[in-house]
């Protein structure tokens, strides 16, 4: 089965300023991988790409099978219109550090837009599954709760469901629990505890080194644009193999 995500070599700048500097990257099925790195690093900016969100400078980036960007037809590379991007994304949820809800609409009416006004889902059948989607985070009592209704972690797992209700085949996550208070850290970390445990192929950008130990299959450091070293999380954390690994582990570790 070839992989979810596949970089090879990944290149991207915003102007003169080089983010990311020839990343390497696996993603297979059913697979939970957790990445870490400093600020500055690349991770998010890597997440962006692998959405189509920032557009792929340099390199190969192939997701769900597709190469980002451009489909190679006749013999020639065409360049994705906003309207094959918008098409690509729809099979991919990604969560983001603050939760971007409509603030006008309730917690039901947040998680049902996305299959309303892009899958073309009636309305009734769209409220519904938008149910059983805040059910699945822990939030079907606050269905008719507008965000400012609800406390930071609430928000964080209504905007779970809202990604979940597009049936996507991947889910990315960025740093997703680093807009909260301590206390509502784990609400949101127990919301992604299940869906690893449900098969849900996953990337998260992370500082809860705890829990990529715990539920990451694979467990990448970035630092200076480049995926400096990757392999399963106890191994890694254990036995980082590049001093600069170890240099931010050890100042993880310091600060905690």
């Amino acid at each position: 089965m070839s992989p979810v995500v596949h970089a090879t070599g990944v290149r991207m700048s915003y102007g003169d300023v080089q983010v990311l500097n020839g990343v390497d990257f696996t993603v297979d099925a059913g697979e939970v991988s957790c990445v870490i790195g400093p600020s500055g690093s690349g991770k998010s900016t890597f997440l962006r790409c692998v959405n189509g969100l920032e557009p792929v400078l340099g390199g190969s980036l192939r997701v769900l099978g597709e190469e980002v960007g451009h489909t190679l037809r006749d013999g020639r590379y065409h360049p994705w219109t906003p309207k094959r991007y918008a098409a690509f994304r729809r099979n991919i949820g990604m969560v983001f550090q603050r939760f971007n809800l409509f603030a006008h609409q309730s917690a039901l009416e947040n998680v049902a837009c996305g299959p309303v006004h892009v899958l073309g889902t009636a309305q009734d059948e769209a409220r519904a599954l938008a149910l059983a989607q805040l059910e699945r985070v822990g939030l079907a009592a606050h269905a008719h709760k507008r965000p400012h209704q609800l406390s930071g972690g609430q928000q964080q797992r209504v905007a779970i469901a809202r990604a979940l209700a597009m049936n996507p085949a991947l889910m990315l996550f960025d740093e997703p629990t680093s807009a909260l208070d301590p206390e509502l850290v784990d609400e949101v970390l127990e919301v992604m505890r299940a869906l690893a445990a449900d098969g849900m192929t996953m990337v998260v950008v992370t500082h809860e080194i705890a829990f990529a130990r715990e539920v990451g299959d694979r467990l990448t450091f970035f630092a200076d644009g480049v995926a400096v070293e990757s392999g399963p999380p106890a191994e890694l954390l254990a036995n980082p193999g590049h001093e600069r690994t170890r240099a931010f582990l050890s100042s993880v570790r310091a600060g905690s």
